[in-house]
């Protein structure tokens, strides 16, 4: 009989809701900032409304408090869950690991693992989709805590970005990065390093050639084996769909499993121009 093991992410992971329900993966919403307006990540705010009032407003985002944390995995065990795993963005870019793993500390009847993915978006929500699979696949718990971190090296993702600016607003990148880019019109591409800050990968001028470099890029570093991918855009479905015609060509043997737009709280830190690729170790 396979164990009963829930799955519990933040909205900062990415998933698209079909298949956060179709596995039954339990999320937390980010909140996203404006001076006294508070609205939920993925509920009551879009990636749309916040490119609307760029760049006039930038706002901020805040994580699940402590309370709310406890209060999410407490609605978990009343649905009989006895074991948990939690999966995380990085905890070099978000409070997200450290909140859970205090609370989950005090669930002492529950077995638990937090996850600290060292990636970002869908990177993270990658490594929850491959768990929950697994889960009712019927993988063991120990297997599933183990696969998790086997593959996070293995699992990849860059971002070609229009600008630096947001980035370097809220506080992601250092400011001297940011103002050197925006004087010289420079577009990043950009990936988390294997402590799960973001780094630079290449610096380009030009949309047309930074996404070209982002295809290359992203073949160079495809993992071994059979890999699942995403296509991930920020205010930039047309470009997108130029793009998800290459990754046919480059990746015949991969799934193009999350074709979408990035939520509103990633929204706030990346600006409108963004094309994000990941491929993530499904064998």
């Amino acid at each position: 009989m396979a164990e009963k093991i829930a799955i519990l992410v933040d909205s900062g992971s990415d998933l698209p809701e079909e298949l956060t329900t179709k596995y039954s993966i339990m999320t937390m919403n980010l909140r996203i900032v404006y001076g006294n307006e508070v609205f939920e990540d993925g509920k009551d705010i879009s990636p749309q409304m916040v490119y609307e009032r760029f760049p006039q407003q930038i706002p901020k985002t805040s994580t699940p408090n402590l309370l709310e944390v406890k209060d999410a995995v407490e609605q978990i065990r009343q649905k009989g869950y006895r074991k948990l795993i939690a999966v995380c963005i990085s905890s070099g870019l978000s409070g997200t690991y450290n909140t859970v793993k205090t609370a989950l500390g005090e669930f002492t009847d529950m077995e638990t693992f937090v996850f600290d993915s060292r990636n970002i978006s869908i990177g993270t929500g990658m490594f929850a989709l491959w768990a929950a699979r697994a889960v009712q696949d019927g993988m063991a718990f120990a297997d599933i805590t183990n696969g998790l971190l086997q593959r996070r090296q293995r699992c990849k993702i860059y971002f070609y970005m229009d600008t630096l600016e947001y980035l370097r607003a809220g506080g992601r990148i250092g400011k001297i990065t940011g103002i050197i880019g925006k004087v010289l019109g420079i577009r990043p591409i950009i990936s988390c390093n294997e402590e799960g800050v973001y780094y630079t990968v290449s610096m380009l001028r030009g949309r047309a050639s930074g996404v070209r470099r982002l295809l290359e890029i992203a073949k160079k570093n495809e993992p071994a084996g059979k890999s699942w991918i995403a296509l991930m855009n920020g205010d930039a479905e047309e470009q997108a769909q130029n793009v998800r015609l290459e990754l046919a060509e480059l990746f015949p043997d991969s799934k193009l499993i999350v074709d979408k737009q990035i939520v509103a709280s990633l929204a706030v830190h990346t600006g409108p121009g963004l094309i994000g690729i990941c491929m993530f170790p499904c064998d």
